[in-house]
């Protein structure tokens, strides 16, 4: 199961879903809570994605798995990763793979390009109950620093949707509540294996940050592993070398027989 994060929308992991289905897997990416089903109609009406939060996203999700006839295999990108981090700390996965994913409470990094890749939301408070979208300037700096100018201006007009406010603040206020909605069960042991990846030029989530996500699991004798692409960014998931990060993720799953 996918999960996309904010900007993105689900139908972004459409070229996941078909090479993990012809490895064998039954792939499916549902969107958000609130998601319209298509780019057009998300962009058409960002109030239907508009007040989400961290839980809302994570509660949608795990109602899916209740479902389903197996614990899935989980695959989530930037606040998509922080999801399925929650989830498998849930027991909701059998394994999980977060792709340059987002800070969770106990990450205390804070790059300054961090900062300037939220700045479009955070700048006002107000934003927090709205969604918010991106210009394709600051998608450029946010998501295609690491890719030929002109294929991150195709990738913004092709999967680019406005994204709820709220997680972005429960994220950046997390050390400072108890009970923050981006804390996870990190020293969980009995959960299934997790794989994170970071890209090394990434300005939304920078290294500082997976690495710290990963000390984060040290008192958890459950697998945990790190892989990097140094020279990538945070549109790794969907731009001309996501095949390159795809089969890595399927290289894992084998090594740990799942």
């Amino acid at each position: 199961m996918f999960v996309h994060g904010l900007w993105l929308h689900s139908s972004s992991w459409a070229p996941w879903v078909e090479k993990f289905e012809a490895a064998g897997y039954r792939a499916s990416a549902p969107g958000w809570p609130g998601d319209p089903t298509t780019v057009a109609l998300s962009r058409e009406h960002p109030e239907a994605l508009a007040g989400h939060g961290i839980d809302d996203v994570v509660d949608h999700y795990a109602k899916i798995i209740v479902g389903l006839d197996t614990a899935p295999i989980l695959v989530g990108h930037s606040f998509g990763g922080t999801v399925v981090e929650k989830l498998l700390g849930q027991g909701h996965g059998a394994a999980a793979i977060a792709i340059d994913a987002a800070p969770i409470k106990g990450v205390l990094a804070l790059p300054i390009s961090s900062l300037k890749a939220s700045f479009p939301v955070l700048k006002n408070p107000g934003n927090a109950g709205k969604a918010i979208s991106l210009t394709a300037e600051q998608f450029r700096y946010a998501f295609g620093n690491a890719i030929p100018e002109a294929e991150s201006a195709e990738l913004y007009e092709k999967w680019t949707i406005p994204a709820p406010g709220k997680p972005l603040f429960q994220a950046a206020s997390a050390n400072f509540h108890p009970h923050s909605e981006a804390a996870v069960d990190t020293d969980k042991s009995d959960r299934g294996p997790l794989l994170l990846i970071m890209g090394g030029n990434d300005h939304t989530v920078p290294e500082a940050i997976t690495k710290s996500t990963l000390k984060q699991y040290r008192r958890s004798p459950a697998v945990t592993e790190l892989l990097e692409f140094p020279d990538r960014g945070h549109s790794l998931v969907i731009d001309h070398g996501w095949e390159e990060v795809a089969q890595s993720c399927l290289d894992w799953l084998a090594k740990n027989d799942l």
